[in-house]
């Protein structure tokens, strides 16, 4: 027995389509004709970038991402390089950081490295065993003498 064909309701007895909130909503954009909203300029910000780049010191802190102490001592050491008022950037892995490794130096190519502790296996006692007030303290003092 073949399926039953539905019949077609008569054209004037067709209640008109259903309107959801997110139909009513796009149509009540569609009808306004927004104004564009103004793109953002990233340009201006790099250059301010750039400026303070040319006094400023920038050093780069590499941490593991293995054990939650490296963020810790990280944030620590960026936390108290950006407080000493020495004009000093503070980047924390601008690139894929290496296992097991702490590393504390300059920007520049042949940068001064202020500590580097890699490859360590856990517990990591030499990265816990600094004292980190001391260490922001020494760099601090290497920065405003040198520059």
């Amino acid at each position: 027995m073949p399926p039953i064909k539905r019949k077609q309701p008569h054209p004037s007895t067709l209640l008109p389509p259903r309107v959801t909130r997110a139909a009513a909503k796009r149509s009540a954009t569609a009808a306004e004709p927004s104004e564009p909203a103004p793109k953002k300029t990233k340009a201006a910000k790099r250059k301010v970038k750039d400026d303070n780049a040319s006094s400023n010191t920038t050093i780069i802190i590499e941490h593991c991402k293995q054990c939650q102490s490296f963020k810790t001592r990280a944030n620590q050491v960026k936390e108290g390089l950006e407080k000493s008022g020495s004009g000093v950037t503070v980047i924390l892995n601008p690139k894929n950081p290496r296992r097991g490794c702490f590393e504390i130096r300059e920007e520049e190519e042949g940068g001064k490295k202020f500590i580097s502790l890699l490859n360590m296996k856990r517990p990591f006692t030499p990265m816990k065993n600094l004292d980190m007030e001391k260490v922001i303290s020494d760099i601090v003092d290497e920065i405003t003498t040198r520059g």
